[in-house]
């Protein structure tokens, strides 16, 4: 618990993340309460949480500041030398992260859908009456909270702020895109990248009746809605362990 309340208060003591978490907010609420106003038709619940992906990306950089901005001023060493095991500190900056990462998407999309049912003019399909709909609102806290726990492997394995955020934006925003232009191969390994796989998590096997025709997401990937975000949370878990590692037996 000790561990958990320095982390927790190194998190909170820098202007980053408090920065960060108002920007997801702003970015996923905001542009969510552009399409509910100028929707046509019903809006189905998805179209809510359709935003949710500009916030990620945001909540993932501030994982990695948590961890780059120690190494750039030197606490690192200080943490180290009090916890010389190394790995306890990380684990428990790690619970921290993705705690705040979780409640900042279920802030997001319970904000998002909660302003949908102000500004859109047809509601009738945006109530949460099964459990794909709990999935596609519920489930971007999860999502926020495996990504964090991945940006923050990826820090730990950079230490760089510039090289890590450039390295997590870069990967999802361009290289997952652009993936798919490679002749042959392209569209099967696409179907595999993480980021474009876990979007199925949330937008996955949506109510059919729900959604006008020729709208909504096309189909996503090979796995299941949770098969997704089980593939997903095993890619961060496989890099933040990696990252463990490296840590672990590099010079801080």
């Amino acid at each position: 618990m000790t561990l958990l309340a320095v982390e927790r208060i190194k998190l909170f003591s820098t202007r980053s993340p408090w920065w960060c978490m108002l920007l997801a907010l702003g970015l996923t609420v905001g542009l969510t309460a552009l399409i509910s106003a100028n929707w046509t038709g019903p809006l189905p619940v998805i179209g809510a949480v359709f935003t949710h992906t500009f916030g990620l990306y945001v909540i993932m950089v501030m994982a990695a500041l948590a961890v780059t901005t120690e190494y750039r001023f030197g606490t690192i060493r200080s943490t180290f030398q009090a916890v010389p095991d190394r790995i306890s500190p990380m684990i428990a900056k790690a619970v921290v992260v993705m705690l705040l990462a979780g409640l900042v998407g279920e802030a997001a999309a319970f904000g998002s859908w909660g302003l949908s049912w102000l500004l859109a003019d047809d509601t009738s399909q945006l109530a949460l009456t099964s459990a794909n709909d709990w999935r596609h609102v519920a489930g971007v806290g999860l999502v926020y909270a495996a990504g964090a726990l991945l940006a923050l492997g990826v820090g730990a394995l950079v230490r760089q702020t510039a090289g890590a955020v450039s390295i997590i934006l870069v990967f999802a925003l361009v290289l997952e895109s652009v993936v798919g232009f490679i002749p042959n191969i392209g569209d099967d390994i696409q179907k595999w990248m993480p980021f474009t796989v876990v979007s199925k998590f949330i937008f996955g096997d949506p109510d059919p009746s729900a959604i006008p025709d020729g709208a909504g997401p096309p189909a996503i990937g090979e796995l299941s809605p949770w098969g997704s975000l089980a593939y997903f949370a095993g890619i961060a878990v496989v890099v933040y362990v990696i990252s463990l590692v490296v840590v672990k037996r590099r010079d801080a």
